[in-house]
């Protein structure tokens, strides 16, 4: 397989784009966490005490997305250096371990995506009784 210094830069605004997504899921998540806290301070209501531990799951998992997005633009740019120092194996190796980093984010994002799912139909079927 042939590798040049575009492969790698192919990543760039897939992955800030994806850093981007992830951000805002942290930000509405963290405003949901401090509404909940509030209303479990107010009130005292059980059940918003156990959506905040889910939602604990749910900001570590994003976390760890960021991290591993993070970790991916890196290395990608570590690749498109050693591929302009002349060294190919190296730079095929980290661009590798690049799109592993990439993928496993985008694993733990599918995650994170079927506990807000489940946490969404949790609050229908509140509605529907």
């Amino acid at each position: 397989m042939d590798i040049t210094l575009t492969t790698p830069g192919l990543l760039f605004s897939a992955i800030s784009l994806l850093l981007l997504a992830y951000t805002n899921r942290f930000l509405t998540l963290a405003n949901l966490i401090r509404t909940l806290h509030d209303r479990y301070d107010e009130t005292g209501d059980k059940r918003a005490k156990a959506q905040i531990t889910t939602l604990r799951k749910r900001v570590m998992l994003i976390k760890n997305m960021q991290l591993l997005g993070i970790g991916s633009l890196f290395l990608s740019v570590f690749c498109m250096v050693a591929l302009f120092a002349g060294f190919i194996s190296v730079g095929k190796a980290l661009f590798g371990i690049s799109l592993a980093m990439l993928l496993i984010s985008l694993g733990l994002s599918m995650i994170e995506i079927r506990i807000s799912v489940d946490a969404l139909n949790i609050q229908l079927q509140d509605l529907e009784k």
